[in-house]
């Protein structure tokens, strides 16, 4: 057995991939803030909803309430300078930062030309935890990296996409270990 301690519950570890949401301001111009508490569920079977948190009053989780759609993209190595600087500054304050901004391709959100993935969503479905938002969202559209041949669901090479993993730092992948069923 492997020797663990026990710790107060406020170490929370959870390993998430980065996101960063793209909305449309009430101006119609593009808003982005990185998310890191993103995952996903399924309905009816084998339709997955993409669930994302949002913590307080930014600006983001304004406009998804107020419009019901976004974008999530996914955050690679090399555009750690983008989620930092969309991190770090207000919403207000991030007119001189430069990235390419195109539209979705079947909802009309922002969607950041750097991502390897896109998830185009639509909110089907909000709870309320205190301060948090949590939607639970139809994915109506995923772009994904031209160099990804994905046969279905399990065949996403992670190595092509390069993501960034949030944990409460920034970490990157180092090596596929396999598929399910490779180490009976």
């Amino acid at each position: 057995m492997a020797k663990r301690k026990s710790v107060k519950p406020n170490f929370s570890m959870c390993v998430q991939p980065s996101f960063i949401i793209g909305t449309n301001n009430e101006d119609g111009s593009a808003n982005f803030a990185p998310i890191t508490w993103v995952s996903a569920t399924s309905e009816n079977g084998d339709e997955y909803l993409l669930v994302i948190s949002m913590f307080g009053t930014k600006r983001t989780k304004t406009n998804v309430l107020r419009t019901g759609i976004f974008s999530a993209n996914l955050v690679s190595t090399d555009m750690l300078p983008l989620m930092d600087r969309f991190g770090s500054k207000h919403a207000t304050e991030k007119k001189d930062l430069t990235c390419e901004v195109v539209r979705g391709e079947v909802l009309d959100v922002p969607v950041l030309d750097a991502s390897r993935w896109v998830y185009e969503c639509e909110v089907a479905k909000t709870v309320e935890t205190g301060e948090a938002t949590t939607f639970f969202c139809r994915i109506r559209n995923i772009q994904m990296d031209e160099r990804l041949d994905c046969k279905d669901t399990f065949d996403v090479d992670l190595m092509v996409l390069d993501p960034v993993i949030y944990s409460g730092r920034y970490h990157s992948l180092g090596k596929s270990l396999g598929k399910i069923g490779d180490f009976l």
